[in-house]
């Protein structure tokens, strides 16, 4: 029996790993997977000394405060990573090198801008924010501070973008390991001197910048190996023909990202807006223990679109149908086992490790881990129609269901609280990513039979 099993599970993993692209996926993503539980790791202890330091309350706030800057920023962003990989990608392909840096260089520049205009909402909307969502503003000016990390960001998009196209990821595993035991030793810092949220807000705020400054000079170290030194002055005139194509991909990128705003990535602002900071404080703990199963999923989208890039670039529609299918069996599998453990200890691990009065977490982390169990599986939902050049089926699908989350979370999250906000958002998982794959499979279908 025990042999049997054996041969049984050899088999699947020499399916997995036989061809050599998804080897290179693997290989990639172990950088960033290492990096990432480490970080993951790291980040559970920030976590643990912020909570029992702060309290239900102050850890409400603290997320509320990190979250509005990170909405705003995402506002202001175009996704200029996706862009970056998609068309250096393409154009370093084509073997033109010229074109390649005008769009890291065109990418740069309005991320720049974008980052600007960014910090300039922050500043004055900070008021505002601190009135609605922490209900106090004398803590406006708190808003401000953590918001410089946007000023950090100048253009960490594109400069994340170009590691990724040129196999860097070990870099950024490495910039991501150092971001965060600094921020790590500065938090516990604050813990062992009973330090309170301002300090913590510091700590945090001094780990970003180190991580965004460590990406940036790292691709600013890469464009100049790839391009020479001058890569810079290129003009971006050599882009004119395709100028309409690459501001169609950044437009239709943005609307998708601007509508992730309303739909996923502002869930503690919701929260914190129609109830109180602490029920924040519950749902911003539910969030986190969720995301330990999204640990070792999240780094594959970085480097699975990529190489999906490249094999539509070359339409061979079989490697690109293999990376899908074999990162699906992998990730589902991992995040079957990590949902199980979560549901089976979830409670232990809230009542014993952060303190008995976070366990109304507990039913919100299970919500969620519904939803992030379909997400994980098909990861590549996004990416992969982005390197089939359809950016836009996604925004249309985000655009849809952002209309009628927000309707239901006007409606339903006043009344029913953070547990209403969590079955949204699994809901939202559920529906946006099944129907992105189904129509990833179409295409790719449509494409090999028409023989494209």
């Amino acid at each position: 029996m025990l042999q049997s099993l054996t041969r049984q599970l050899n088999n699947i993993l020499d399916r997995l790993f036989k061809n050599p692209l998804f080897r290179r996926v693997v290989k990639n993503t172990s950088y960033l997977f290492g990096a990432t539980g480490i970080s993951a790791g790291i980040g559970m202890l920030q976590g643990i000394l912020a909570a029992r330091l702060l309290g239900v309350a102050g850890f409400g706030i603290l997320g509320a405060i990190t979250m509005y800057a990170s909405v705003i920023n995402k506002f202001a962003s175009f996704r200029m990573s996706e862009l970056v990989v998609k068309y250096v990608g393409l154009y370093t392909e084509q073997s033109d090198r010229d074109r390649a840096a005008a769009v890291f260089k065109a990418a740069a520049l309005t991320e720049m801008l974008a980052s600007i205009f960014a910090f300039t909402l922050i500043w004055v909307l900070a008021p505002l924010g601190a009135q609605y969502l922490v209900k106090d503003v004398s803590l406006s000016q708190w808003f401000i501070v953590y918001g410089l990390i946007v000023l950090g960001n100048l253009f960490y998009e594109s400069s994340m973008g170009l590691l990724q196209i040129f196999n860097h990821f070990r870099r950024i595993a490495a910039v991501n390991v150092v971001q965060s035991l600094v921020t790590l030793t500065l938090i516990t810092l604050v813990f062992i001197t009973d330090g309170g949220l301002f300090e913590v807000l510091l700590a945090y705020l001094a780990g970003k910048f180190i991580g965004a400054l460590g990406i940036t000079l790292s691709a600013l170290i890469v464009a100049t190996q790839q391009w020479g030194t001058g890569w810079w002055n290129i003009s971006l005139k050599c882009l004119k023909s395709r100028a309409r194509e690459l501001v169609n991909f950044a437009v239709s990128t943005y609307i998708s990202g601007s509508l992730s705003l309303f739909t996923k990535d502002s869930e503690l602002l919701w929260v914190s807006f129609f109830r109180s900071p602490v029920e924040t404080g519950y749902y911003k703990l539910a969030l986190a223990l969720a995301n330990l199963v999204q640990m070792p999923v999240s780094p594959l989208p970085q480097t699975t679109y990529p190489e999906l890039s490249r094999e539509a670039a070359r339409n061979n529609w079989d490697s690109f149908r293999y990376l899908l299918r074999q990162g699906s069996l992998l990730a589902g599998a991992y995040t079957v086992a990590a949902t199980a453990f979560l549901i089976l200890f979830g409670k232990l691990i809230i009542e014993y490790i952060y303190k008995p009065e976070f366990l109304p977490a507990y039913p919100a982390l299970v919500i969620l881990l519904a939803g992030f169990l379909v997400a994980n599986t098909f990861y590549w939902n996004r990416v992969a129609l982005l390197a089939l050049n359809r950016p836009d089926f996604p925004a249309i699908v985000n655009f849809i269901l952002a209309v009628i989350k927000v309707g239901l979370i006007i409606f339903l999250v006043p009344q029913y609280g953070f547990l209403a906000s969590a079955a949204l958002l699994a809901g939202f998982y559920i529906i946006s990513v099944s129907v992105n794959a189904l129509k990833t499979r179409s295409i790719i279908n449509q494409n090999i039979y028409s023989g494209a």
